[in-house]
């Protein structure tokens, strides 16, 4: 909360204190989140009941792998990116999932501006960790399919470390530029966000005047934090692919794409609904085009991750294994 205010004062005079409603000479301080709320009353409950069961799922799945990847000593360092994108996951999850589910069983729908700008951030800042995190991930098997015997040399504990760090600082700072890019101006249109979160894009088409130079912005940025660790993932799987083809066994090659079939799962669906949401001309959007990739990008990616992980991954199946084994020996002992 106090990064949120610390953003919040960083915004022009203009944008605190003269968020004014040209038109009638009303203060603009709040946002209604229209989401499904054009929907029927059996819809919304139907939705209501899926969206809990999968934050539910998200929540418990990433939190085991969150606890077996940062208790148990035996994972190595790909385990060490697990741990911190199941940790995003949750961030990612929890920044609008909550308020969704209660938007569907309530009719007030209002957040605050400071509200709005802390969601904001927060997906801004995540999601822009998530992706650098999966190109460290790909370079990672790069290093362990390519050079396995100098992978512990090159990817030390430090190395991570100093990969995941470099995964948060630059989501962190990158959040506030977008943040401040989305709040510059103050809002003098309705009030009304056509999606079930502050999405960046369109509460920027609420502000006052021409609000193209701050979409300029955030697609030059998306530029960065998109195609640029797409460009390393790009790389380091067709290294990984020159590297399985040269192999003349048919078993070595269907284990290492079974290997790396999971991390570009996840690539997928996070960067499709990330380039079509900041990417795409405002002109092809839509409540019903947006919405699904919003979806994508902050729902289904977090549920899916730890079932692609957690099935695919032999080493984390087996750290399960061993969790549920500490946990029924340790409640046998107490009877």
């Amino acid at each position: 909360m106090q990064l949120s205010l610390m953003c919040f004062s960083c915004l022009p005079s203009s944008s605190r204190l003269q968020m004014v409603d040209l038109r009638n000479g009303s203060r603009v301080a709040e946002f209604i989140l229209v989401g499904f709320e054009q929907s029927s009353s059996f819809t919304r409950a139907l939705l209501f009941a899926l969206f809990l069961a999968l934050y539910s799922f998200a929540m418990a799945m990433n939190g085991l792998i969150i606890f077996i990847t940062w208790t148990d000593p035996r994972l190595n360092s790909p385990m060490y990116f697990l741990g911190h994108l199941s940790f995003l996951d949750v961030c990612f999850i929890t920044t609008t999932m909550p308020q969704m589910l209660i938007h569907l069983v309530v009719k007030n729908h209002i957040v605050s501006f400071v509200s709005c700008l802390t969601q904001m951030y927060l997906v801004f800042g995540v999601g822009v960790a998530e992706c650098i995190l999966l190109a460290f991930m790909a370079y990672d098997r790069y290093v362990a399919i390519c050079h396995p015997l100098s992978y512990a040399q090159i990817m030390g504990r430090q190395v991570c470390v100093k990969l995941v760090s470099t995964a948060w600082f630059f989501g962190l700072i990158n959040g506030i530029l977008l943040d401040y890019m989305t709040f510059r101006g103050p809002f003098c249109r309705h009030n009304h966000i056509e999606n079930f979160f502050c999405e960046a894009p369109i509460v920027i088409a609420l502000s006052c005047g021409d609000p193209q130079f701050s979409l300029r912005v955030i697609f030059a940025d998306a530029i960065v934090v998109l195609l640029s660790p797409m460009v390393l993932i790009v790389i380091s799987y067709a290294r990984i692919l020159a590297s399985i083809l040269g192999r003349a066994s048919s078993s070595g090659r269907g284990k290492t794409f079974s290997t790396c079939a999971s991390h570009l799962t996840v690539v997928i669906f996070l960067y499709t609904s990330a380039i079509f949401s900041y990417m795409n001309p405002r002109s092809t959007h839509g409540p019903e085009k947006d919405k699904p990739f919003s979806l994508l990008y902050t729902i289904i990616t977090p549920v899916c991750n730890p079932i692609i992980y957690s099935f695919q991954n032999k080493e984390m199946k087996g750290a399960m294994v061993r969790a549920l084994g500490r946990t029924s020996l340790a409640q046998s002992e107490s009877v």
